[in-house]
C-alpha cells in the first residue's frame, strides 16, 4: 500500500505549546522505516503550513486563535481530499483541531466515491463543543461537532462540502466530557464507549460491532488516534492527560483488529507533545501502534528498553 505522510505542525488549538513538534518526533521515531519494513511504499509529502491568519471576532471571548484554526482547516481539508485520491493518508499532528480538516476533506472524497465515511475516534474526550459552548476556548475541542454538521460554525470555519453522518462515528476510550458536550451528544446517534464499557465488555467486543457496520455499508474508515486515548503511564507526552486510559495491550489489540478488518483508509496521529515526552517514549509507541495497524504482528515487535 502507498502510505502518504502529511505533517501538520499545528498547536494553535491547544493551550500548551509543543504539538507543532509532533510531526518531527514521529519522523525521528522512524515511522517511514516502520512502514517500509512492512512492505508499504512511503511518500512523505512534507509539512503543511498556512498564510498569516485574519483577525476574527466572535461573541465567545474565550476563543483562542479562531482565525488561525479556520485557515488550518481549509488547508488540511484540501490536502486530505487531494492525497486520498491514491493511497492511505496518515496525518502527523499536531493537536486534534487538525481532524476538523482531515475528516472534512475525507468526507468530500467519500461522497465523490458514493461511499459513506465512518470515523473511529480513539480519545479521552468527545471534542463535541461548538464555538459557543467551549469554556476553555481551545479549538481542539470542537472537531467532531464541526465535521458532523452541528450548528454554530457557519461564517467562521470553512463550509462543509459533506458532513459525516453522526451515526457513522464511534468513540472509544472516553472518560472526560464537559456538561454541554454530554447533553449535546446524547441527542445524536454517535456511539460512545467510555472506559467503563471497556472494563465491562473488553475493547474487542466494542470494536468488532462497529467494524461489522462499516463492512456491511461498504464504508471508508478513518481512524483518529489521540495520545490521551492511552493511559498516561504508557503515553505521557500529551497536554491533556486523563488517568484511566487504554493500556499498552488494549491499544495494540485495537490496531491489530483494525488491520485484520482491512477497512482503514486513513489515519490521524494527534496531540503528541514531544516537549512532555520521556526520551521519545510516546512517539515510539505511536510508531509501533501505526505498525500494528499496518500489519506488524506481535512476534515481529522488537523489545524496547527505556
Amino acid at each position: 500500500m502507498l502510505c502518504k505522510l502529511i505533517g501538520i505542525p499545528l498547536q494553535d488549538g491547544a493551550s500548551q505549546l509543543g504539538c507543532e513538534m509532533g510531526p518531527s518526533a514521529l519522523r525521528t521515531a522512524g515511522i517511514a522505516a516502520a512502514l517500509s519494513d512492512l512492505g508499504h511504499e512511503v511518500e512523505d509529502t512534507g509539512n503543511l503550513g498556512i498564510a498569516a491568519p485574519d483577525q476574527v471576532e466572535h461573541s465567545n471571548p474565550r476563543l483562542r486563535n479562531l482565525g488561525s484554526i479556520a485557515k488550518w482547516i481549509e488547508v488540511i481539508a484540501d490536502a486530505a481530499y487531494r492525497e486520498s485520491a491514491e493511497g492511505m493518508p496518515i496525518f502527523l499532528g499536531g493537536d486534534h483541531a487538525l481532524s476538523a480538516g482531515s475528516v472534512s476533506g475525507l468526507a468530500r472524497r467519500a461522497a465523490l466515491l458514493n461511499r459513506p465515511l465512518f470515523v473511529l475516534w480513539l480519545d479521552a474526550h468527545t471534542d463535541f463543543h461548538t464555538l459557543e459552548t467551549t469554556d476553555s476556548g481551545n479549538l481542539h475541542g470542537v472537531p467532531v461537532a464541526y465535521f458532523t454538521g452541528r450548528a454554530g460554525f457557519s461564517g467562521y470555519f470553512p463550509p462543509l462540502a459533506q458532513a459525516v453522518d453522526p451515526a457513522n462515528v464511534c468513540m472509544i476510550g472516553i472518560r472526560s466530557v464537559d456538561g454541554a458536550e454530554r447533553e449535546a451528544i446524547q441527542e445524536t446517534e454517535i456511539t460512545v464507549h467510555d472506559m467503563r464499557a471497556i472494563d465491562e465488555n473488553g475493547v474487542a467486543v466494542l470494536l468488532r460491532g462497529f467494524l461489522a457496520r462499516v463492512a456491511s455499508a461498504n464504508g471508508l474508515l478513518h481512524v483518529s488516534l489521540d495520545v490521551d486515548f492511552l493511559d498516561p503511564s504508557v503515553g505521557p507526552a500529551v497536554g491533556t492527560t486523563v488517568p484511566g486510559g487504554a493500556t499498552f495491550r488494549e491499544a495494540h489489540l485495537v490496531m491489530e483488529m483494525l488491520h485484520d478488518s482491512g477497512l482503514v483508509t486513513s489515519l490521524d496521529l494527534v496531540e503528541l507533545n514531544p516537549f512532555l515526552d520521556e526520551r521519545g517514549r510516546t512517539a515510539t509507541l505511536l510508531v509501533d501502534l501505526t505498525a500494528s495497524l499496518m500489519g506488524r504482528k506481535v512476534l515481529d515487535r522488537p523489545t524496547r528498553r527505556y
